[in-house]
């Protein structure tokens, strides 16, 4: 064991170990302030014992959905006589400066999603905002995340990675977001719906290629947590059957390759479905991958 490994039992020495700081209740958060709290993403038994207790001492309690904060509530048997109020994507606008004004009152609220951490990929970005502009103190009681389990059981790089939230519906917009991707290097995580992804593995396959490596992770944290992993083409005959609830697949990122102009002429044609001109298509491709737009172009033109 090195001079910098932790002996069997030991704690960091910037881990603050009292019962304040596992609590989140120390002198320094007096006041109004908003905590961010992060939910079970699908198994109970990873509910903290900070999320409980900033849920009971909580003045407002601002969810996603306010029925499921109540079922989630029953379920965990926790005690609150606190204002609830919905936050969600349709009425974020006007929810935060209202909580502003709360927490400027002296209060605390609690935000959070229907799971995982609030504003990734859910409501609470706005919120934050506010409140920042407003010098309000913000601090956070970090919870599960499906973007950071599926990268950690995906086998695939994570030392560099982007989350690019849900796929779009439609499959040009996925086409197009794709081929803005392409060359990217870092692992990409992206969520999608079971009824879609079908659909969204054709277009991997297409814009991607079926080579690029890749995970799809469903029911993280649940009985049935199941990852499988492979390559585009491999996955997107696995994908088709039988996969329920919500997906986080997770992409390899490219690697460094010298390219020629006819090996991108199926992104310059999304593009151009899209409803981008071929010629700005052309020189968006080229711009991409250091290539000449005229050789692009002329690629595009004279495909077979």
């Amino acid at each position: 064991m090195g001079d910098d490994d932790l002996a069997e039992g030991a704690v960091p020495d910037d881990i603050d170990q009292t019962d304040d700081a596992v609590l989140g209740s120390g002198p320094h958060l007096t006041g109004g302030r908003l905590i961010l709290v992060g939910t079970p993403i699908g198994n109970l038994g990873d509910a903290s014992p900070r999320m409980r207790q900033a849920i009971e001492t909580a003045d407002v309690i601002a969810a996603e959905d306010t029925r499921r904060f109540l079922s989630l509530a029953q379920r965990l048997q926790l005690s609150h006589t606190k204002r609830v109020i919905s936050v969600f994507d349709h009425n974020e606008g006007h929810r935060a400066p209202e909580l502003v004004e709360i927490i400027a009152a002296g209060e605390t609220v609690v935000l959070l999603s229907d799971a995982g951490m609030p504003a990734v990929s859910d409501p609470g970005y706005r919120v934050v905002k506010a409140c920042a502009e407003a010098g309000q103190l913000i601090t956070s009681t970090p919870g599960p995340s499906a973007v950071l389990t599926a990268l950690a059981v995906s086998g695939l790089p994570s030392d560099r990675f982007s989350f690019e939230g849900f796929l779009p519906r439609k499959s040009g917009q996925r086409k197009t977001l794709l081929t803005e991707l392409k060359a990217e290097k870092r692992t990409m995580v992206f969520f999608e719906s079971p009824h879609r992804i079908a659909d969204a593995m054709d277009d991997f396959a297409e814009v991607i290629g079926i080579d690029r490596p890749m995970a799809i992770s469903r029911e993280l944290t649940k009985t049935y947590e199941e990852t499988l992993r492979g390559t585009v083409g491999s996955l997107r005959d696995q994908a088709v059957d039988g996969l329920r609830g919500e997906l986080t697949l997770v992409l390899a990122g490219a690697t460094e390759v010298e390219s020629a102009p006819e090996d991108h002429l199926g992104e310059v044609s999304a593009l151009v479905d899209s409803g981008v001109r071929a010629k700005d298509a052309a020189g968006q491709v080229a711009k991409k991958f250091g290539l000449s737009k005229r050789d692009v172009y002329e690629a595009w033109l004279h495909r077979e």
